[in-house]
């Protein structure tokens, strides 16, 4: 799960803070072979100063280092802590198990309280089989925002099935700015809400790297407030969207059926450097499924990897294409598509979530990976994203694009997973801004 630290929004001069992780301390309790999978961070905010020292410090070590056995965290604390100095050989068939306690403060959630279980394994020969992850993270804050989260990718012997699942129970509040793209929006309204969404697939091996599936989905947003304006004037966005379209105002009930065909030839699921990720959805809402209207959207998702270097595979360029499109009927407001509607959440970055969204929504990015240290440890990243939606006036699909740009670093936090940590600084149009910071890559 990807999360942001911080959203500076220059149009509203507010921090925008979300995701319930701005500010934790970590304590991590070690299990297995393959060592630690940090979710959370203590918030980090850097400067463009301080970012472009960093990276000219970075880039030095580069020029100096001489070390080619790979180094990630868990080496350097076996160095500072445990005082060995020999890195762990990788090892490509271990799993791994991991408890992470954590507590914080914002002041948008007050005093919070959490924990993150994860854990990985092959369940058939590594060489033909592909790990299965498992994931659990819960967190309650003093403000009475919270989150439980329940996450598995499974497969089984030779990949002949794969299981994804999520399931996610919370409280949270975003900053909402209406529908569409194309124009500054002159009023940003938090929007609150609490949800339940649950979702689970089954994929069928039918080729070399071709699988098939379908599965059922289900979303529930009740208590939805959105602050007025002005005293006395209602809500702008969620309520004026909703009374027009026929929904409730305080609820929003989405179910239906998924129908998937997925290609996937990548190397590596994490930090890929080489393949191919397709995947293409049909969800169809259904009135028997609890959906308050019935709706077909089609959904798409490309990821294309190409490695620039024969002596170096850590010289990447990566591409990203995420699409959802209306095909017939209509959606409820918080089933909207729009920035970070993503699985991880990680669409836009450069915009807090939520920013432009509409009943069809297009997103791209095109990313450079490049190594920085030669032992592995430090590496880094360039960026560049555009994304449009509809609305159900004037705007068309594809015919305003908002941009964002930026470049990060990436920490070597699991040299057996290639798992990396990833601090981002993104810019998007009208000085909206910020850090960006989650485990693995964005796609």
């Amino acid at each position: 799960m990807y999360r942001h630290l911080i959203q500076v929004d220059n149009d509203h001069n507010k921090f925008y803070l979300y995701r319930f992780v701005e500010i934790r301390v970590i304590s991590v309790f070690l299990f297995s072979n393959t060592c630690m999978k940090i979710k959370t961070l203590p918030k980090i905010i850097l400067s463009r100063r301080a970012i472009f020292l960093s990276v000219m410090l970075l880039l030095s070590l580069h020029a100096v280092a001489q070390d080619s056995v790979a180094v990630d965290v868990v080496d350097v604390f076996r160095k500072l802590i445990l005082k060995k100095n020999t890195p762990a050989p990788i090892v490509n068939n271990k799993g791994s198990f991991a408890i992470l306690p954590s507590v914080g403060y914002t002041p948008s959630t007050g005093f919070e309280f959490g924990a993150d279980i994860s854990g990985s394994e092959y369940l058939g020969n590594p060489e033909s089989t592909s790990l299965s992850i498992f994931d659990a993270y819960g967190v309650l804050s003093t403000n009475e925002l919270a989150l439980i989260q329940l996450s598995h990718n499974i497969y089984t012997a030779r990949n002949q099935y794969n299981l994804v699942g999520n399931w996610n129970l919370g409280k949270t509040v975003i900053q909402d700015d209406g529908i569409g793209t194309g124009q500054k929006n002159p009023l940003t309204l938090p929007l609150r809400y609490t949800f339940l969404k649950l979702s689970e697939m089954v994929y069928k091996s039918i080729l070399d790297n071709f699988y098939a599936g379908a599965g059922l989905t289900f979303n529930y947003y009740k208590k939805i407030t959105q602050e007025s304006p002005a005293a006395g004037q209602p809500g702008v966005y969620n309520e004026l969207y909703s009374q027009q379209n026929g929904f409730d105002t305080d609820e929003n009930i989405a179910g239906g059926f998924l129908l998937n065909m997925q290609y996937n030839s990548r190397d590596q699921p994490y930090r890929p450097y080489k393949g191919l990720y397709i995947d293409v959805i049909l969800r169809t809402n259904t009135h028997w499924m609890g959906s308050q209207k019935s709706a077909m959207q089609l959904k798409t998702e490309l990821r294309k990897y190409w490695s620039l270097s024969k002596r170096n595979p850590e010289h990447v360029l990566a591409y990203w294409i995420w699409g959802s499109y209306l095909l017939r009927g209509q959606l409820p407001y918080m089933e909207l598509p729009g920035t970070g509607s993503d699985t991880e959440q990680r669409t836009g970055r450069g915009y807090t979530i939520a920013r432009f969204k509409g009943p069809s929504f297009f997103y791209n990015e095109l990313e450079y990976r490049f190594p920085i240290s030669a032992n592995k440890l430090f590496s880094g990243v360039a960026f560049f994203n555009l994304q449009t939606a509809s609305n159900q006036q004037k705007t068309k699909l594809f015919q305003y694009w908002e941009p964002g740009a930026g470049a990060g670093l990436r920490i070597l936090f699991n040299k057996q997973s290639r798992s990396n940590l990833c601090i981002d600084y993104g810019i998007g149009k009208n000085g909206s801004k910020g850090v960006f910071v989650g485990l693995n890559e964005v796609f």
